[in-house]
């Protein structure tokens, strides 16, 4: 594969990879399964499968942790899995990786690290800011627009930047997601109806209610799977819609909150343009029911959500890399690699 170009979003709870030689998008959960923490059981959508239906000697990890890499070893061996099955199969290509803005020079190595020091021999490796490869996969111009609003409502972090000719400007990563949410959601059942439900179930629950609805309309609870805390044995209930609202409401509230602080300290032209524009809602999240329209009620601003929002990053780094002059001016080398565009 010599000569090829990967662009990677590596979320918490799954990976997106671009590859450029076949012109599509791979999709694949980001999680290692380990038995008796020492030995692979299973990766990816495999792994994924048994979270929390393990047994108790084997553990089921995520190798990314608040949009960083947290276990790099795993990171390593899952990333070698997707691209190709052999050792020599990834050597010599180059990467673009889309990072956060708001985090520090160590994590940022961390992803320079997995790919140059590891089977798979990255030539080069190269970032964009995710908030860029975001609004660019929204069908944003970067280049030219005044003032852009990009909120990543991803599983374990949410990334808020405000970007102005090709420059992230201003840029908050939240350390709360989707998955804070269902905890949450997992909680308030609990304490409520003596009712204990997985992670898994209270995402379904969550995207099923959604987050707001527009009219007063009355939706019908819904019945999971789980155990009785009264009686000890597993059982189902019906879980009522404003359960699972209450327990995302200090979350939702948490973002209009710094989504108003942000513009309050954006630049007064900046802001005109994107009191104009709205936000670019991306990220997992976004699919929820309501979202967009909780957002705009909260915010004031117009919000604009696209088809498969969690993919716009993946999308924008397709458009870096298919085109030369985004490639030159909005992606910047690691610790002295080159610029040299791969052929």
């Amino acid at each position: 594969m010599a000569g090829n170009i990967y662009g990677l979003d590596l979320g918490t709870y799954e990976i997106r990879i671009y590859d450029k030689k076949r012109d599509r998008i791979r999709r694949e959960k980001n999680t290692v399964a380990l038995k008796d923490r020492k030995y692979i059981f299973a990766a990816g959508d495999e792994a994924y499968e048994i979270y929390e239906k393990n047994p108790s000697d084997i553990q089921v990890f995520f190798p990314m942790k608040d949009g960083v890499i947290a276990r790099i070893d795993d990171m390593q061996y899952l990333l070698c899995l997707i691209l190709g099955s052999g050792r020599h199969a990834i050597r010599g290509v180059q990467y673009v990786a889309a990072v956060p803005t708001d985090i520090t020079e160590v994590e940022k190595k961390a992803f320079y690290d997995l790919l140059l020091h590891s089977e798979a021999k990255a030539r080069s490796v190269r970032i964009v800011e995710r908030g860029i490869a975001d609004a660019l996969g929204c069908g944003v111009d970067v280049m030219s627009e005044k003032g852009v609003f990009v909120a990543n409502f991803g599983g374990d972090t949410t990334e808020l930047s405000v970007i102005s000719r090709g420059n992230v400007i201003m840029n908050r990563l939240v350390k709360k997601g989707g998955h804070d949410c269902d905890r949450e959601i997992v909680s308030l059942v609990r304490h409520n109806m003596e009712f204990l439900i997985g992670n898994t179930t209270a995402e379904m629950l969550r995207r099923s209610f959604g987050v707001f609805s527009k009219k007063n309309t009355r939706q019908a609870p819904v019945c999971v799977s789980g155990r009785d805390l009264i009686t000890g044995v597993p059982s189902q209930k019906d879980i009522p819609v404003r359960l699972v609202r209450s327990a995302m409401k200090e979350t939702l509230e948490m973002y209009v909150e710094v989504i108003r602080s942000m513009i309050g300290r954006t630049p007064p032209d900046v802001r005109s343009a994107i009191m104009e524009k709205g936000i670019c809602l991306t990220g997992g999240m976004a699919n929820m029911n309501g979202m967009s329209a909780y957002l705009k009620k909260y915010t004031g601003l117009p919000v604009k959500k696209v088809r498969a929002p969690e993919l716009c990053a993946v999308k924008g780094l397709r458009k870096i890399i298919s085109d030369r002059s985004y490639y030159k001016q909005l992606t910047y080398p690691m610790y002295g690699e080159d610029s040299r565009w791969l052929r």
